[in-house]
């Protein structure tokens, strides 16, 4: 494969939001075949069964850039000890009507930061549960629970140099995992 297309889901709607902030520094670790694109959650509806024959425009866009992808990044903020609904909202579109699920085989990554000593520890233990069920294959070594700290980030908004090493080396663990097992 000469390019790997890499839908990622940041699970924090703030536009200034640190989990943003992460996603858009990883990208910028990883080598030159992965592109990575953002895949905006904020303007989805609500799941409503109801509407799985007609979907909103957002829904089928959703759909479509996540079938598109080869594999998954997923960052994710932690509310209430879990994930946040938005994001919830997002993998519960991408995957009904049942048995037409569009994240199904795709490799992923997890990660989150916070301003919280155990960084987004609980969300990303109940995204796996998640994942696991909808077949999607979680790069569970390394695990990369990240404390938002002063020091995260450079001027730049690339990662400082206490974080750098760390942070290369769970993206060379990702592109290894989704090599691997993109189809």
């Amino acid at each position: 494969m000469s390019e790997y297309q890499i839908a990622v889901v940041v699970g924090s709607l703030r536009r200034d939001s640190l989990n943003r902030k992460l996603a858009s520094a990883m990208a910028r670790l990883a080598p030159s075949d992965f592109s990575f694109k953002q895949v905006e959650i904020g303007d989805l509806p609500l799941y409503n069964q109801d509407h799985d024959a007609q979907p909103a425009e957002s829904v089928q866009r959703l759909r479509a850039e996540i079938a598109a992808a080869h594999g998954l990044l997923f960052v994710t903020a932690e509310y209430n000890r879990s994930l946040p609904g938005a994001l919830k909202n997002a993998i519960d579109h991408g995957s009904r009507p049942y048995g037409e699920s569009v994240w199904g085989g795709k490799p992923a990554g997890i990660l989150g930061v916070s301003v919280g000593a155990i960084g987004t520890a609980m969300a990303q233990q109940h995204l796996r549960n998640i994942l696991a069920y909808l077949d999607v294959p979680t790069l569970g070594q390394p695990e990369a629970f990240i404390h938002g700290d002063d020091g995260l980030f450079d001027d730049a908004d690339n990662f400082g140099e206490g974080s750098r090493k760390f942070l290369q080396n769970w993206m060379d663990h990702y592109v290894m995992w989704v090599k691997q097992h993109a189809a």
